[in-house]
């Protein structure tokens, strides 16, 4: 088994397991993790680090408003 065919097959499990939408959730959680948060925690330059910081700061910023969004539009 070749590692594409490995990759393909676990995307497979994947969409079988959570969907098109959930699989493009996690995608984008790890997309995020790996290039906002860790470099926030891991990275010896404290530039790289305050950098890191301030956009997962506004990306949380945003993510608070459009939940206070939708929850105005929910009929609850």
């Amino acid at each position: 088994m070749t590692l594409i065919q490995a990759l393909y097959d676990t995307g497979i499990r994947a969409v079988d397991a959570l969907g098109p939408t959930g699989l493009l959730a996690l995608v984008l959680f790890l997309l995020l993790y790996a290039g906002v948060v860790l470099p926030t925690v891991w990275s010896r330059h404290a530039y790289r680090r305050t950098a890191a910081r301030r956009t997962l700061a506004t990306l949380l910023d945003h993510l608070a408003r459009l939940g206070r969004v939708v929850r105005g539009l929910l009929p609850w």
